[in-house]
């Protein structure tokens, strides 16, 4: 019995920092959908349908988080938002990335040759995230998308194009732990599938239907020295902008982007 007993004991210990683990993980799940529902937030019932968890859990790991003034609860609509003290914490590292960096150049040269609106998107755990956004010389600018803006990859003409540069199994994992999520956009892991494997034909990824009705995007996947997918460059554009000559002509312009970025890093 005493030897039971001890051998109980030392499985103990080992439990502990996993379920701590498991605590912490599904806190960071929670935090980085809030963070796709941006200032206006998400209801708590999105929240528990996309990560999968119990509604009890989600309730308990949001209370937490307000109490440690990382995530707000908006009164108005009884949605949860992202706190004000995360971005105060970001300040402790203000160093900009080594791929926004080298990618400034070849950003606004694409933007002022196309005249078009040009966006950088990188890839975050199983998210996109648009970290910058070029306006071009054209009157009419789609500016589909913020600076900021996070989505779940597949949702977006830069997240398929990410995908695409990813070995299979891997992409086809990511849209399976992202499956919930793409209900609230429209589109399915079978449907996304398709539009990848699209993207490997073309050697980039073409959105005949960007996120504003009547227009397009095209987007040029980069990839780092050891060949893994790193972040996109998108370009928006009117319907009438994007015709097949001229959109043939931007998938050019934004591959040669891509690949001076990809040199430079």
């Amino acid at each position: 019995m005493q030897r039971n007993k001890s051998i109980v004991g030392a499985a103990a210990p080992r439990q502990g920092p996993r379920q701590g683990a498991q605590a912490i993980r599904r806190a960071l799940a929670v935090l980085r959908i809030l963070a796709a529902g941006r200032e206006n937030g998400l209801p708590l019932r999105e929240v528990v349908r996309i990560t999968g968890l119990t509604r009890p859990t989600v309730h308990r790991i949001i209370h937490v988080l307000i109490e440690e003034g990382i995530v707000e609860r908006i009164e108005a609509s009884d949605r949860f938002a992202v706190g004000r003290q995360v971005p105060e914490l970001a300040l402790a590292r203000q160093t900009r990335s080594k791929l926004l960096v080298v990618a400034e150049r070849s950003l606004a040269e694409l933007s002022a040759e196309i005249g078009d609106t040009v966006f950088l998107t990188t890839r975050t755990g199983l998210d996109t995230l648009c970290v910058s956004r070029r306006v071009g010389s054209f009157p009419i600018q789609v500016l589909s998308i913020e600076v900021g803006a996070r989505r779940p990859l597949g949702v977006s003409s830069a997240g398929v194009a990410i995908l695409a540069a990813m070995p299979a199994r891997e992409a086809r994992a990511i849209l399976e732990r992202n499956a919930n999520r793409f209900g609230s956009y429209k589109t399915t892991v079978s449907v996304i599938l398709e539009q990848i494997a699209e993207a490997r034909r073309r050697g980039y990824n073409l959105r005949d239907k960007g996120l504003i009705e009547g227009t397009r995007s095209i987007s040029a996947w980069i990839t780092g020295r050891d060949g893994q997918a790193l972040a996109a460059v998108t370009v928006s554009a009117i319907r009438r902008r994007l015709n097949p000559r001229r959109a043939s002509e931007v998938a050019e312009a934004a591959m040669r982007a891509a690949r001076s970025i990809e040199h430079a890093l």
